[in-house]
């Protein structure tokens, strides 16, 4: 078992943090707004840190799991950062969905340090984070995935290294544009079947075992169909990993124009007072025009 803090107890990371602790792993966790961590810390014991510095001193490995790369620069650089108080030879872990750049950078400034880096972004969602069923895309060196690997299953049903710091991240980008097409896909699919006066849940149950079949129509065309969108994850959220996307591929040179659409729909949702709405609330631009 190991010595572990965790840092960013957002809708993904409170839970994530609890199965470490349920998995028998001693847990510090540190959190910007500190009533969050204390309410976590009522759940599910552990420690409590007031810096991202004091969490990781003594700690063997350190994961964070927040917004977004000027999020992670503040809780792991400077005076009061991680990567002040870990140790050379121990390990941290993002799981916040960022920048290849980022991550590569981190993991520069960890070897100069003797900190070994994965950036290791998770797909699943809230549900995911409950249910201890994460998938995570890992980027970094073999060794270093293989020591940290345990202690990431506790919330994982998938672990997989894909390769040399950033590809955890690259793959994640790949990830949120399938999302980004297949579900302005089902809001259209969705949309018509409810304009032809058909029953949905048995269309639903007829082709979700086919090739339409995904993950977003077997958990969220029921909702979709209902107009219910005050779960999940949130638009604001997607757009800035559509914006990080969009930000590789103008550096990779790769096309993307339906993910570039898409963007835009979602700020069209934002306009509609939408920006904490699930992801599958583009739908409600087709229902309520």
């Amino acid at each position: 078992m190991a010595k572990a803090a965790f840092i960013g107890l957002g809708i993904m990371g409170y839970p994530m943090a609890g199965h470490l602790i349920k998995n028998g792993h001693e847990v510090t966790v540190h959190n910007r707004t500190r009533s969050k961590a204390e309410k976590w810390r009522g759940e599910f014991g552990g420690r409590m840190a007031a810096t991202p510095r004091e969490a990781a001193e003594g700690a063997e490995i350190v994961l964070t799991c927040v917004g977004d790369d000027p999020d992670v620069e503040r809780v792991v650089l400077g005076e009061d950062g991680v990567f002040a108080g870990l140790g050379a030879g121990r390990i941290y872990v993002d799981h916040t969905t960022g920048s290849a750049e980022l991550a590569r950078k981190l993991a520069a400034m960890g070897k100069e340090r003797g900190i070994e880096v994965v950036d290791a972004p998770v797909s699943g969602g809230q549900a995911g984070a409950e249910n201890g069923a994460l998938s995570i895309m890992c980027g970094g060196e073999e060794g270093v995935f293989e020591r940290a690997r345990p202690v990431m299953e506790s919330y994982a049903k998938a672990c997989s290294l894909i390769g040399p710091n950033g590809a955890g991240q690259l793959t994640k980008m790949v990830n949120q544009i399938c999302i980004a097409g297949l579900v302005q896909g089902l809001a259209e699919a969705l949309n018509f079947g409810m304009k032809a006066g058909l029953d949905m849940d048995k269309v639903v149950a007829a082709i979700s075992k086919g090739a339409a079949q995904s993950w977003q129509m077997e958990n969220r065309a029921g909702t979709m169909c209902k107009g219910e969108f005050e779960f999940g994850f949130p638009v604001d959220w997607m757009r800035k990993d559509l914006r990080i996307c969009t930000q590789e591929a103008r550096s990779n040179g790769a096309r993307l124009p339906v993910a570039a659409l898409v963007d835009q729909f979602y700020a069209m949702v934002q306009a509609r007072k939408g920006s904490r709405w699930d992801t599958s609330s583009l739908i409600h631009l087709l229902m309520y025009d």
